[in-house]
């Protein structure tokens, strides 16, 4: 009964949180976005202490529950691990933990948060693996499907679905998380949870809150018979059929070892405190690895937290898909992102703003630096000033949320106007399509000629009133480049 529990609240959590990767209307994200806010590392990492005391107390209380019911990688890995079962059913046994590995990677998770290399952040990071994996692979074949049902429903004189683009936004984007998807494939199918046990951060974390959790499986010697039936069902490859023991920083509480006990040896209860020698023996050579944990968690605490303290300081457009992207000194960031700094530091690169963002104009950057980390560009659309989403998707507070209202106050960039590209001077026509759709009013056209008022007009730009939202780069007519690009501002501010 425990498992089907956990199955079916599994299935209903990763259910929601793809589907805000999947949907393209944003309704999802209006109902659902809460699942996204409530993942560990974004909520460390924009210092949601609501949060994190909510999932460490859930984690003293009942285990790891995190990981098998809420953590959407972690799900993806027990449904490869189902269909191995396919080739051999009981195909598990118990291994030693590889604590020197675990440690390994999650000082290695610290060091990257204390000194902002996202890209490794955005590796380790489970939610955002996960991100990638569901925006990269499953968002365009779920595209295609609703296309297919568009061109359906056109047949029939029915508009209750429309067309949207399908483009592939950023090749490296897409190889990490095809590679991600193997890799964990691969393990999940012939080793379970190897990858949560081993590699994840966060599985180390709780793995080891979890080792006091109060509720937890406890194996009744006077009933079991060592058959290692359960060993052999573990995916966390954390129980001992020999020695009656369970190894609770790596169980991940799936409760399939109560499911497949013949003899109702294992239950869901309060361990019980035993006085044996044996154990004590086991704790004395376990403390040198709670200091290490403990030291390494303050380190991983200390890190988010100092990161975090730069938050206080610091329409039916025609696509113009022959644009070329313009070479840009500074990135281009949202407007609640305060900055590129800032948003490097926080961001784990989970691509849920890019899924989010309606009008194609943010995609993963491909700066080792930034890498996979949103950036704007405007070959396929313009930041329109009334849209926010990006803002109230974000799950870490890197891109902080803002009104309507404060968007269009903030300067994210500047519009450059290059003179040897612009449609009036090389080809003698009237254009002014920059400033008749500046929503900021920051262009005007002026004679190209201050002594001859009837010369072909050119654009000047306001540099103060503008808001960096590329609207004129993405309408301009000029080719292969733009007439008129933005550059972006390293450190945003108000007009």
């Amino acid at each position: 009964m425990l498992r089907k529990l956990r199955v079916t609240l599994a299935v209903i959590s990763i259910t929601l949180v793809t589907l805000l990767f999947l949907d393209f209307s944003g309704t999802a994200h209006r109902w659902f976005g809460w699942m996204a806010k409530i993942q560990f590392l974004p909520a460390l990492l924009a210092l949601n202490a609501g949060v994190v005391v909510a999932l460490i107390a859930v984690t003293l209380i009942f285990g790891r529950v995190y990981c098998s019911v809420i953590c959407p990688l972690g799900i993806m890995q027990d449904i490869f691990a189902r269909l191995g079962r396919t080739r051999r059913k009981y195909r598990y046994s118990y291994s030693r933990a590889l604590t020197w590995l675990r440690l390994t990677m999650l000082a290695v998770m610290a060091i990257s948060i204390l000194l902002g290399i996202g890209a490794v952040v955005a590796l380790l990071a489970p939610y955002s693996a996960y991100g990638r994996i569901a925006q990269s692979l499953l968002a365009p074949l779920w595209a295609l499907g609703n296309n297919l049902l568009a061109a359906m429903a056109e047949r029939a004189d029915s508009y209750a679905f429309y067309s949207v683009d399908v483009w592939m936004r950023s090749g490296i984007t897409l190889a990490v998380a095809a590679a991600t998807l193997a890799v964990l494939a691969v393990l999940a199918w012939r080793n379970g949870r190897t990858y949560c046990n081993t590699v994840c951060p966060v599985g180390t974390v709780l793995g080891y809150v979890a080792r006091f959790s109060w509720l937890k499986p406890v194996i009744d010697t006077t009933r079991c018979n060592a058959c290692g039936l359960c060993a052999r069902n573990c995916k966390a490859a954390c129980i001992d059929s020999k020695t009656h023991t369970i190894d609770y920083t790596r169980c991940v509480t799936c409760m399939n070892c109560i499911d497949t006990c013949r003899h109702g040896a294992i239950s869901y209860a309060r361990r019980r405190a035993t006085a044996t020698s044996s154990s004590t023996t086991r704790g004395k050579a376990t403390d040198a690895q709670r200091r290490s944990f403990i030291v390494t968690s303050a380190v991983v605490g200390a890190a988010a937290a100092l990161r975090a303290q730069e938050k206080t300081v610091d329409g039916g457009l025609a696509v113009l898909a022959d644009k070329k992207i313009p070479h840009r000194n500074t990135p281009i960031v949202p407007a609640g992102a305060h900055g590129w700094r800032h948003l490097s530091a926080h961001c784990t690169a989970c691509q849920l703003c890019v899924a989010a963002c309606p009008n194609g104009v943010l995609r993963p950057a491909a700066d080792p630096a930034r890498l996979m980390q949103p950036e704007a560009s405007y070959e396929r659309g313009y930041c329109r000033p009334e849209c926010t989403r990006c803002s109230q998707v974000c799950p870490t507070g890197a891109i902080q949320p803002v009104t309507r209202e404060e968007k269009t106050a903030v300067q994210v960039g500047h519009a450059v106007w290059v003179r040897a590209n612009c449609v009036p001077l090389t080809d003698g026509v009237e254009c002014g399509n920059c400033a008749r759709h500046c929503p900021a009013g920051a262009i005007q056209m002026v004679a190209s000629d201050p002594a001859d008022e009837k010369s072909v007009k050119i654009p000047v730009v306001n540099d103060a009133r503008c808001i960096g939202c590329g609207a004129c780069e993405n309408l301009c007519p000029a080719r292969p480049f733009s007439a008129i690009y933005v550059e972006g501002h390293e450190r945003h501010h108000n007009i």
